[in-house]
């Protein structure tokens, strides 16, 4: 009596494990199906939006190739601020641009012939920095369209809708490790912002950077202003633009 009462126990709980894992099999086959449908539909929206922000970025440039206008660059070191900088600048043939320096030239460094040594070499030190933050903001500034569809092909881009505005985060866009947030309207499809998390030369010389766009009467977005901060170093670079002429 008591060998039949363990059989049907037995059988009564091989039953239930066996109803529990057809369960668990019919719940991960759901998840499947869902992750499936889920993730082309979440890759096609990715698509979509890039598709909108790279044609918006390629059309602005065209229209900013056009055009010729002041940039103000404003230093200030280690809570020194130097004297400001401008230059005119349009872009080249090459779809570069170029610069040329306006207004007064720098004032000669003034002391003994020592002195001035160290002045000048602080000065060559300075405008090879410089360089390198041009550089720098050169990668991210205008958007390009072809890093932007490498980065969206490699995963590394991610969506963040928000009131009146889409965020577009671009890890990995123009070197290992940093990150770009494109925000544009979805009324008017303009790149409104962009920040951006780089470095100069090695990953602990850590740069940010913050632009604010602005609009042309003919509708053409441009760079108002870019704030490049440099931790590393004690530096922060303003960079104005304004006086926009059509050529």
């Amino acid at each position: 009596m008591n060998r039949c009462l363990v059989r049907i126990h037995a059988k009564a709980r091989s039953a239930e494990i066996a109803d529990s894992i057809r369960k668990g099999f019919l719940i991960i086959s759901a998840i499947t199906v869902l992750a499936d449908f889920s993730a082309p539909s979440q890759s096609q929206e990715l698509q979509e939006k890039l598709a909108i922000a790279r044609e918006a970025a390629r059309e602005n440039k065209l229209k900013l190739m056009q055009y010729q206008w002041t940039e103000t660059n404003q230093i200030t070191l280690k809570g020194d601020q130097k004297p400001a900088r401008q230059y005119l600048c349009r872009y080249g043939p090459d779809g570069q641009i170029q610069k040329t320096p306006i207004g007064p030239p720098p004032e000669e460094p003034k002391g003994g012939r020592l002195k001035k040594r160290i002045i000048e070499k602080k000065k060559e030190e300075m405008k090879d920095y410089m360089d390198d933050v041009k550089a720098v903001i050169a990668m991210y500034v205008p958007p390009d369209p072809q890093r932007m569809q490498q980065a969206f092909q490699a995963g590394n881009l991610s969506i963040n809708p928000a009131p009146g505005v889409i965020n577009l985060i671009f890890s990995n866009y123009a070197q290992p490790g940093d990150k770009m947030t494109l925000t544009f309207e979805t009324a008017t499809t303009k790149i409104i912002s962009l920040s951006v998390n780089t470095y100069m030369g090695e990953a602990k010389d850590a740069v940010t950077l913050q632009i604010q766009m602005a609009t042309l009467p003919d509708g053409t977005n441009y760079p108002a202003q870019t704030v490049l901060n440099a931790s590393a170093k004690e530096l922060t670079v303003t960079t104005t633009n304004s006086n926009y002429v059509h050529l």
